[in-house]
């Protein structure tokens, strides 16, 4: 279906009211953002499954193997704030093409981590590549946002985002037939190479919308009604772009340095032994950088005094966390309650990104009838039946489709996706909502920065899958404990740790449930 065609669909949402969702004249570079969209769609699926994978081919436990969504989702929450600093500074398209650039580094590190056959060099591969995706959605997200009127914003962005698991459906694929499915009888050296093998191919599509960008002039004004929007420079630091980047990279560079330093020189590090407590600390790096720069501590003070804002920043921390914790895990729970392989257990995973695409689109669609925050209370309601049936509900089969069993507890795994597929779009819109121009940039970031909750809620979520012992399996009695040392956990295990997901969807519950009223600048 050709992009035009698509947009022209968007034109019709609003019953009896011919504005455009999209306008005309910015039609292509909205169809090239799409593309972004799902770029990393694709991409943050792709890489769910180098868990399971690695887990296999470097035989780590679970929580080790959790460090992928460490590195991937902590990158996202360290290089926000530079993304919006970016876009600030210079412009939307700044950001897309640097997100770009750093993703294709990323993935070119893939191939001497698979000739060294080194964990940690895939860690920092997954990292740069992610950190890369990080600033490539904290600039697209607000530039489909500004992409057209404001009333409408929200739709577009859910129409945009809409396509994410599109590229996540691709992912799944890819990582189905070409890292899964090489897993089983090959050596390490060929494991590797599959691994390496689609990220290293997308660079090719990565490299088409650089050049797209680099080449793409804003249209001239004209007799559209909405023209383009104006780079708002009222926030400019006045600092020149290279000390402001050198200051940017001074601010991460100390806690680097001393995270590098009490692991190298001590023989106990304690806290900062752990990936997720390295994160968090690198993390003082950016803010750090936040409050000094004087325009961008007004703009957060500004920020911190709107609980529809930093309430939606723990919502969507919660909502990324159970996104990424019960796609990641949802192949081990799979194996586990149907004694399926690795590769075959990845099916019901594609089953549930198609489930998630067709209810994104539906819920886009019936926006324009029902208020977004209400629907979201509705599908979070729906998500966390679908925890307790997944806890709970036995694992008779009921039935067969092309030799894939389906139980009742299964069902719900997967109808969880269906739950979640409208919460990231409208949480982003909710909380910028009302927002003045200034702020939305940065803005943006402390939401994507809210993307560490994948780097969180999976560890988390993985302890609680491969401990014999937690205080959550009081909530499952009777259920059976036994250890199954080839998937290390138990029927137990995998079933508690669903309480995770569950309390996370409450979360976002409480936030749709207090922000349903829809706020605009024309409200202020």
């Amino acid at each position: 279906m050709r992009h035009d065609t698509l947009v022209y669909i968007m034109s019709k949402y609003v019953k009896g009211d011919m504005t455009p969702v999209v306008p005309k004249r910015f039609r292509t570079v909205f169809f090239m953002l799409v593309a972004c969209f799902a770029l990393w769609g694709l991409l943050n699926n792709m890489t769910d499954n180098l868990v399971p994978a690695f887990e296999t081919i470097f035989g780590i436990k679970p929580s080790e193997s959790a460090g992928v969504q460490i590195s991937f989702y902590g990158a996202y929450a360290v290089l926000a704030i530079f993304a919006a600093m970016m876009v600030e500074e210079f412009s939307y398209r700044t950001g897309v093409l640097t997100g770009l650039g750093f993703y294709i580094l990323g993935a070119l590190i893939y191939i001497p981590a698979c000739i060294a056959q080194s964990f940690d060099l895939y860690l920092l591969g997954i990292f740069i590549l992610a950190g890369g995706l990080s600033i490539l959605e904290t600039s697209c997200n607000p530039y489909v946002l500004s992409l057209g009127p404001e009333k409408t914003a929200v739709r577009r962005l859910n129409f945009a985002q809409a396509f994410n698991p599109v590229g996540s459906l691709a992912g799944i694929f890819l990582a189905k037939y070409l890292i899964l499915a090489n897993l089983e009888g090959n050596s390490k050296a060929v494991q590797l190479f599959w691994v390496c093998v689609p990220y290293v191919g997308l660079i090719a599509v990565a490299a088409v919308i650089w050049f797209f960008f680099v080449r793409y002039k804003a249209p001239e004004g004209g007799s559209e009604q909405y023209e383009m929007p104006v780079q708002d420079d009222s926030m400019k630091t006045g600092i020149s772009k290279p000390k402001l980047i050198g200051l940017y990279l001074i601010c991460i560079a100390i806690p680097v340095g001393i995270l590098i330093a009490v692991n190298t020189y001590c023989e106990n590090p304690g806290i900062f032994g752990n990936m997720v407590y390295q994160l968090l600390f690198v993390m003082v790096g950016p803010i750090v950088f936040t409050l000094i720069i004087r325009n961008y501590r007004l703009m957060l003070c500004e920020l911190l005094k709107l609980p529809r804002y930093w309430m939606g920043i723990i919502a969507q921390f919660f909502y990324v966390g159970v996104q990424i914790a019960a796609w990641t895990w949802l192949n081990k729970y799979c194996c586990k309650q149907l004694g399926l392989a690795s590769d075959v257990a990845a099916t019901y995973y594609l089953i549930s990104l198609i489930l998630f695409i067709v209810c994104r689109w539906i819920a886009t669609y019936y926006m324009k009838k029902f208020n977004p925050a209400d629907m979201m209370s509705f599908f979070a309601i729906v998500a966390i039946a679908c925890c307790l049936g997944t806890m709970y509900l036995p694992t008779h089969v009921l039935f067969k489709i092309g030799g894939l069993p389906f139980s009742a507890n299964v069902i719900c795994l997967i109808l969880m996706s269906g739950g979640m597929s409208l919460m990231f779009p409208t949480i982003y819109g909710i909380a910028l909502g009302g927002l003045n121009n200034r702020c939305v940039k940065l803005g943006a970031a402390g939401l994507i920065m809210a993307i560490l909750g994948g780097a969180v809620i999976t560890p988390w979520m993985g302890s609680i899958i491969e401990s014999t012992e937690s205080i959550w399996f009081g909530l499952i009695p009777g259920c059976d404990a036994q250890w199954d040392a080839e998937l290390k956990t138990s029927d137990l295990a995998v079933r508690a740790s669903f309480i995770v997901p569950a309390i996370c969807f409450t979360v976002v519950l409480i936030y749709s449930l207090l922000f349903r009223k829809p706020l605009t600048s024309s409200d202020k």
